[in-house]
């Protein structure tokens, strides 16, 4: 029973983000899924995402948190549409949730939509929401045992971002065992290192 329970959830989650897809491609926006662990440097980069592209792009972002608004309290100075979601203690963000936030939006009026999804390396995974790209973002202080441990975000996401990577001497990372856990599970996406505080590999990236 619990096994039909979860996909008949996942189906009616799977079936709302075909729905959010197609709207946003009448809509001519693209919309980005951003997965990490809490303290990865979600927000960080976002802001940086805002800093540099907010003059070229319309932005939307919609900002997914257990609770508070401390994360879109930040991203407020920029000027840009901010919804926020909060789950009230749910591990990931659903299809249906996002739909309500993109009516939120004039997506005339958007180029791009960021989500900032639930701190979680395992639930989001699960969930579609209808975007375009999945953005895996872990950082150096997480350890780098985090693709075997969590295959599934590794496998589905579009880009690797490793953050924090200014830190790495004074951590037991080992980038190359990173690596090559990676290549196990056949991932062959655009990786990237770098360091959110100090700005390293961030234009490479923004390009």
């Amino acid at each position: 029973m619990e096994i039909k329970i979860m996909r008949n959830v996942l189906d009616r989650n799977q079936d709302k983000a075909s729905e959010n897809r197609q709207l946003l491609e009448q809509n001519q926006v693209v919309m980005f899924n951003f997965i990490s662990s809490p303290g990865a440097g979600k927000t960080s980069f976002l802001e940086l995402l805002c800093e540099n592209l907010a003059r070229e792009f319309n932005i939307g972002i919609i900002e997914g948190d257990a609770y508070t608004y401390r994360d879109a309290q930040r991203l407020v100075k920029y000027n840009l549409p901010v919804v926020q979601i909060n789950t009230e203690g749910g591990c990931h963000l659903d299809s249906n949730s996002i739909s309500r936030a993109l009516a939120e939006f004039d997506l005339n009026k958007l180029d791009v939509v960021l989500i900032e999804n639930v701190g979680n390396l395992i639930c989001p995974t699960a969930f579609d929401l209808g975007e375009n790209y999945c953005i895996a973002l872990i950082s150096i202080t997480e350890g780098d045992d985090k693709p075997a441990k969590y295959p599934m975000l590794f496998r589905k996401a579009d880009i690797i971002i490793l953050n924090k990577i200014d830190l790495i001497e004074y951590t037991n990372f080992e980038i190359n065992r990173f690596k090559a856990d990676l290549h196990k599970l056949a991932v062959n996406v655009p990786f990237f290192e770098i360091s959110c505080t100090q700005q390293t590999g961030i234009q490479d990236l923004i390009n």
